[in-house]
């Protein structure tokens, strides 16, 4: 079962971004990770676990992503696209 897909925008202002590479902000993988687990827990289940993830691009702020989940029963594929092309792809187990 695939979710919508879920738009991304972590705004300039957010709290993690001052002490992650100052003068040059990058938003945080654990950001992005947060962003895939709350979306799951929208769709009604729960990141028990992460398998692979792989970091292939920074996103910085103000910067617009996509966020893609498939559901397979208890795993769980995930992605993060900007402007089509990922910079973050993994998988997980669901609670």
């Amino acid at each position: 079962m695939s979710a919508p897909v879920e738009r991304l925008r972590i705004a300039a202002t957010h709290p993690s971004l001052p002490g992650h590479f100052p003068g040059r902000p990058v938003v945080p993988g654990v950001v992005l990770l947060d962003r895939v687990a709350a979306a799951l827990e929208r769709d009604g289940a729960r990141l028990a676990r992460l398998g692979a993830v792989k970091f292939l691009a920074p996103l910085l702020p103000e910067q617009d992503a996509e966020l893609h989940l498939q559901r397979d029963g208890a795993r769980v594929r995930f992605r993060i696209e900007r402007d089509g092309v990922p910079i973050l792809s993994g998988d997980g187990e669901l609670a």
